[in-house]
């Protein structure tokens, strides 16, 4: 069986797990990190620590009535994607332990589209 990291848990929901394959489970924040344990295989688990986060980018549509899903990127290990049943309960007990100033919202699909085509005009020359 996995050991906690958490000596004192926030919250515990139902989530979703966007690394690789998805995996269903449950996400539980704690006074030492964030944790998402897989529902079947005990063995499949993530376990941040709140010193690790470097931010936690959200994905926000609607003008904020809704928000498929969030990712906690780290300072060494790349970014994990989740999604949960309620995800501004989650989101609001990260940001008892992450700075509000390292929470952002993630780029909108227009946005995109425009940094590309900027980038296509913009772009530096290339020699040959």
């Amino acid at each position: 069986m996995v050991q906690s990291i958490n000596s004192k848990v926030d919250l515990v929901i139902d989530a979703t797990s966007y690394l690789g394959i998805t995996d269903y489970g449950k996400i539980m924040i704690g006074n030492h990190g964030f944790e998402f344990f897989n529902d079947r295989d005990a063995r499949k688990y993530i376990q941040i620590p709140w010193e690790e986060v470097d931010y936690v980018i959200a994905s926000v549509m609607f003008k904020g009535k809704w928000i498929p899903r969030y990712a906690i990127q780290t300072k060494k290990n790349g970014t994990y994607t989740f999604a949960s049943k309620h995800p501004k309960k989650v989101l609001r007990a990260i940001q008892e332990y992450v700075e509000p100033s390292h929470m952002v919202r993630s780029l909108t699909f227009t946005d995109v589209v425009k940094r590309g085509v900027v980038a296509l005009f913009t772009g530096k020359k290339k020699s040959k």
